[in-house]
């Protein structure tokens, strides 16, 4: 694990400086605090800052291949890459460490571009070859690992966070409006975008080759693609199936020659990679809780009935209210973009746990999104089917009068006007955007942004864009509707929530890993039978059946949670004046984003409870600090309450 960086200048340009990259590796020790490493050749540069992991000893990078002619860099894991070795080292290719890098190295030599095809991991890695004067650059399939970059006429800077890039020599850091309507509903970007101009993604499963022309093509190597369901088999086969798959890839996952441990929340999926690895380590294993001193948000009572099972050696930590907000700022910066929901902070917590006895964590990640944990699934199948009954029998007038009864009645709460407002009565079955995207996802939606987005702004945006790359992902997918939604989430809601693990885990200098999206796995999880991933309101069916072995029936059927936070309870308190003063003093409204009167009305109705804004004041807060931590550089370990003076 580590963080990379370089750049490519074009035409007849001047030599990259060992200094430019320097600077730019030094905006991410946190990555990599064992090692550094910097190579240039003319008018390319690659550096890297290393954690060590794998080949403690002669795992240096920036490394090249036989003959120098071909140099890489590399974050991530190849946990195939032993198995890779020995058919490349029959081909004639010579090691010279133990090294996973290596084998990228020699597979881009032996297949090219398609090197990517043979390997089974998280990876960002950029090999510079120069004998054909080209820059490749790739990223793993489901996005565990990031890649961020900026194309001119003149160059080309990249590296592992958005960061990196803007230490680049003539970089500018500037904040792209055009991504705000869909960072108000999602809080997040599923496109190459970011918030920065100029700056993008390199997307989950695609490569990109640079030549010194400044000529760039960027390919898709990796779909995740919906067969036919194989509803003629047998439930025992997919649990069966899956249950192999799944201690494989854990197993695979385990690859380290310095201390693992196990985010353990307590919930079904971090308890069964904790269950596997004990079984197969026959051995404790070290576990690493977080919660709260309210203890109706914490799940460390559940969390230690696993530990106390497994017999493992069990660590917790405590974020008070005041520790929370006081760390905000510092990990806004480490993000480099807004934090999207407020169990990154948690997560930081206990990374950085973690990191005082192990320097690997194997996590519960990507459980949801491949097997239908999370009750959306099963509940829009449900609000689907009930909505088709309801549009067939009840006038579209009277349908649109209920919808704003439930939207504006003061007779109605506002914890039963949330409620409502998820079910097929208050949203418009002829509208993806509304009944899916609206309902889970958006803070605010396309119409709700309208009244609080200034003139100015909204003269800006593009009608529909808040759900334009989403609903582009939904449209292409295919199958059952669960496949879709499935398909949908893990090229989107995701990809952010992996950038999450990956951040707040590097802000403590810890490698996380996500042995739920093993490739195969995910590919043979996607493909089973709606029937057979959902009972009643309850998904990930098959992973409960096949752990029954392992885990009590308490963990393994227990509600879920989804790692809860406090935040609307605090907002109950004093610190919700603290963050109304700092949305509307007079340098956060000269941004001229958002109109006062919206922003002012948002807390009155929240503080009389007619509404329940804590989203939408979590994802405003987060931006203005967001100003403040990363484009204006204010110190970032500044708390909020200091912020707000």
């Amino acid at each position: 694990m580590c963080g990379i960086a370089g750049m490519m200048k074009f035409g007849d340009a001047s030599e990259v400086e060992a200094s430019a990259l320097h600077r730019m590796c030094a905006a991410m020790v946190h990555r990599g605090p064992d090692d550094e490493g910097i190579y240039t050749d003319g008018a390319v540069g690659i550096g890297m800052r290393r954690l060590s992991i794998v080949d403690l000893a002669t795992g240096h990078q920036p490394l090249s291949n036989e003959d120098g002619s071909a140099w890489i860099v590399f974050n991530g894991e190849i946990y195939n890459h032993a198995s890779l070795r020995p058919g490349l080292e029959k081909r004639g290719h010579q090691y010279r460490t133990q090294s996973d890098t290596e084998t990228i190295l020699h597979l881009y030599e032996q297949y090219g571009r398609d090197c990517v095809q043979h390997l089974r991991g998280m990876f960002a890695f950029a090999i510079w070859d120069a004998p054909r004067q080209r820059l490749f650059i790739a990223r793993d399939r489901l996005g565990i690992k990031p890649l961020y970059y900026r194309l001119t006429p003149d160059d080309i800077v990249w590296g592992s966070e958005i960061k990196v890039v803007l230490a680049a020599p003539s970089v500018d850091c500037q904040f792209d409006r055009s991504v705000l309507a869909e960072f108000l509903a999602f809080g997040y970007l599923s496109g190459a975008q970011t918030f920065y101009r100029g700056i993008r993604k390199l997307m989950p499963g695609h490569w990109m080759e640079v030549d010194f022309k400044g000529q760039v093509k960027i390919e898709r190597y990796w779909d995740l693609a919906t067969a036919e369901s194989e509803h003629w088999k047998p439930q025992s086969y997919f649990i069966s199936t899956y249950r192999e798959m799944l201690e494989e890839a854990v197993q695979s996952h385990l690859m380290s020659d310095v201390p693992l441990g196990v985010f353990l929340s307590g919930g079904l999926d971090s308890s069964a990679v904790a269950a596997l690895m004990t079984k197969i380590r026959r051995a404790p294993v070290e576990t690493f809780s977080v919660g709260y001193g309210e203890e109706q948000y914490s799940e460390l009572p559940y969390a230690r009935i696993v530990a106390k099972h497994l017999n493992s050696v069990h660590h917790e930590v405590l974020v008070s209210q005041q520790e929370f907000l006081d760390a905000l700022p510092s990990l806004i910066w480490h993000e480099d973009e807004p934090i999207v929901w407020p169990s990154s902070v948690p997560l930081y917590f206990v990374a950085r746990l973690a990191q005082q006895h192990v320097k690997v964590v194997l996590t519960g990640e990507g459980s949801d999104e491949t097997l239908a944990g999370y009750t959306r699934y099963a509940f829009t199948l449900k609000n689907a089917m009930w909505d088709r009954i309801y549009r067939s029998i009840v006038p579209k007038v009277m349908r649109g009068g209920i919808r704003g009864s439930i939207a504006n009645s003061k007779l109605i709460g506002a914890t039963i006007r949330r409620k409502l407002s998820h079910t097929f009565l208050a949203r418009d079955g002829n509208s993806w955007a509304s009944f899916y995207f609206d309902n889970f996802f958006s803070a605010f939606s396309e119409s709700d942004q309208r009244g609080l987005l200034s003139d100015a702004v909204i003269a800006e945006c593009v009608a529909g864009s808040a759900y334009e790359n989403v609903l582009d992902y939904w449209e292409h997918s295919n199958g059952e509707m669960l496949h879709r939604l499935l398909y949908t989430d893990i090229k989107t809601y995701l990809v952010e929530l992996l950038m999450k693990q990956d951040n707040m885990s590097m802000a403590a200098s810890i490698e996380s890993r996500v042995p739920f999206l093993d490739h195969p796995l995910v590919e043979f999880a996607t493909n089973i039978p709606e029937n057979l991933q959902v009972a009643g309101l309850a998904g990930k069916h098959i992973l409960k059946k096949g752990l029954e072995d392992l885990l009590p029936h308490s963990i393994l059927y227990r509600p879920k949670l989804g790692f809860p936070t406090p935040w609307s309870r605090w907002l109950a308190g004093s610190q919700l004046d603290v963050i109304r003063n700092l949305l509307l003093e007079p340098r956060s409204l000269e941004r001229g984003l958002f109109k006062r009167e919206a922003v002012a009305r948002l807390f009155e109705e929240h503080r009389s409870g007619y509404r329940d804004h804590y989203d939408r004041i979590w994802r405003l807060l987060n931006l203005e600090l967001w100003h403040r931590a990363c484009l204006e550089k204010e110190a970032s370990e500044r708390p909020v309450a200091a912020l707000a003076r």
